[in-house]
């Protein structure tokens, strides 16, 4: 059980499964109870309703957080003391919120402020997806895997081999490959091209983890990839595609723009 944060009430369990179902998909398939989930998830009520969610687990998200729920999210992260490896969510919210646990948790290794959120509902018109991107078997874990890790080193600046080996990071990997939502191009028993479809529900879903191996970058296989896994999340999965992307990245935006991508918000993490 979630406990109350002493200073207010109004931070208690969140318990009314229909207001977070469409932030927190995972919800969907291990319910509120924290064991299951990975973290807690704390709600911010007023006037007796579920106004703000903020999941607290391997990272820190604020949902729907207002500034007056922000405020009471920080005081109950900084009393519980930092155990994330790093606090992601809408770039407004994050913002306020770091700005109050940094006095407690700072320096953190990176912060990025601003990451562009993109949105697709269609697939584009001129270019093609890649006939040869399909999803991973099961019994081609040892594929994927190196793809993955390189994916994460290069993109957060760590290994996620690092602290338990991997255990918890290849169990995740083995989930989307499970789940049927891992996908590649694989030459020569390599992966080249990669990208997953990680957060789902059934009105929208996330692409994550876009990866080319470098002696294949500038070739084109980023833009009918993504073309491709694109084309699998619209049939598959749900009718709004979204990612967000760093912002000094030029050529993943660029590529997400012919892609048919559209910038529609933005997201801010800070990484320890």
């Amino acid at each position: 059980m979630i406990l109350a944060a002493q200073d207010d009430s109004r931070v208690r369990p969140a318990t009314w499964k229909a207001e977070i179902v469409g932030h927190l998909p995972r919800v969907q398939i291990a319910g509120l109870d924290p064991w299951r989930l990975g973290g807690e998830m704390w709600g911010w009520y007023a006037d007796g309703r579920l106004r703000s969610l903020c999941y607290s687990g391997a990272n820190l998200v604020p949902i729907c957080a207002t500034p007056e729920a922000v405020r009471s999210f920080a005081d109950r992260a900084r009393r519980s003391g930092r155990r994330c490896s790093s606090i992601v969510g809408p770039a407004e919210p994050t913002a306020r919120l770091w700005q109050l646990l940094e006095p407690h948790w700072g320096p953190a290794r990176d912060v990025r402020p601003h990451q562009p959120l993109m949105v697709a509902e269609r697939m584009p018109d001129d270019i093609a997806p890649d006939p040869y991107v399909r999803r991973i078997r099961k019994d081609e874990m040892d594929v994927i895997m190196p793809a993955c890790v390189a994916m994460f080193t290069e993109e957060v600046g760590v290994s996620p081999l690092a602290g338990d080996g991997g255990l918890l990071y290849q169990a995740r990997v083995a989930e989307l490959v499970g789940a049927g939502r891992s996908f590649a191009r694989i030459e020569d028993g390599k992966v080249v091209f990669k990208a997953e479809i990680g957060a789902a529900t059934n009105q929208a879903c996330q692409i994550q983890g876009v990866w080319v191996a470098p002696e294949h970058r500038g070739k084109g296989l980023s833009a009918t990839g993504m073309a491709a896994v694109l084309r699998y999340a619209l049939a598959d999965v749900a009718p709004t595609v979204s990612l967000y992307v760093n912002d000094f990245n030029a050529p993943a935006r660029a590529c997400y723009r012919r892609v048919g991508f559209r910038e529609t918000g933005a997201f801010m993490s800070v990484l320890f």
